[in-house]
């Protein structure tokens, strides 16, 4: 019998290797999870994200296009000039407002809604004021040419065209009679883009909302825009309102 003498090394296990140590499961990797689409054979696995739909964009700004505003103005065709008051900018007109034809001004007048930079923009926004307020019975018969500038600049979805915009138009509708009855055809070209933002309304909790002194919310912009549909436009404005903004409520009724 062979006794192992104290202090010697350790036997050498068979085939010459120490058995290696096993991990603990705990520290075993996990494995990466994989995003994919839903409704499809991966979408069912497990370590699988689904990935969500893509944003609609509706609120989203369009580009803007050249006006042919702009190409008037740059041609020197409208008889205007800038004039500097105490007050502020205003317009001087070479001639009187009543005498201007309407049916190729006021059309071209209301295309330059949709531009955004000084001086296109100041002339064709209080150009349309000026010739709304002196229009008279002139403005009734461009109505069907107004709307295509009107929904060229709505459907930019900038907030700014559309507050000018809408002031634009609750100064239209009681500019002149009939003028909002007149208006009542077009709700299917006008009233989307405001069902979309009608609800946007600025949320500040006890702060104070210094747009509403600019009247700059498009929220409060679009509900007192609807209202003067419905009190200009005659008995069928609430039903046609209400086909394309279901929210609506009656201000009459109230």
């Amino acid at each position: 019998m062979v006794v192992e003498k104290a202090g010697s090394s350790p036997s050498k296990p068979v085939g010459g290797r120490y058995p290696q140590l096993q991990e603990p499961r705990g520290h075993v990797k996990k494995s990466k999870k994989q995003v994919c689409d839903g409704f499809t054979v991966k979408a069912m696995m497990k370590n699988t994200v689904v990935r969500g739909p893509p944003l609609a964009g509706a609120f989203k700004e369009r580009p803007t296009k050249p006006t042919t505003f702009r190409r008037f103005y740059e041609r020197g065709d409208f008889p205007i000039a800038l004039e500097h008051d105490t007050k502020g900018n205003k317009i001087a007109w070479k001639i009187e407002i009543e005498k201007l034809d309407y049916q190729l001004f006021l059309p071209l007048f209301f295309d330059g809604l949709c531009e955004m930079s000084f001086p296109c923009e100041f002339f064709a926004r209080r150009g349309i004021h000026d010739m709304l307020e002196h229009g008279g019975n002139k403005i009734l018969p461009v109505i069907p040419e107004l709307i295509i500038p009107i929904k060229n600049a709505l459907s930019l979805r900038n907030r700014q065209v559309i507050c000018i915009t809408l002031k634009v138009l609750q100064h239209l509708v009681v500019s002149a009679d009939m003028v909002g009855e007149a208006l009542v055809p077009y709700y299917r070209q006008i009233l989307p883009v405001l069902n979309i933002f009608k609800n946007m309304n600025v949320n500040l909790g006890d702060g104070i909302d210094y747009s509403q002194q600019k009247r700059e919310n498009i929220g409060d912009l679009i509900q007192e825009t609807l209202e003067a549909f419905e009190l200009c436009g005659g008995k069928n404005a609430f039903v046609n309102i209400k086909y394309m903004i279901p929210t609506y409520q009656s201000c009459i009724s109230k």
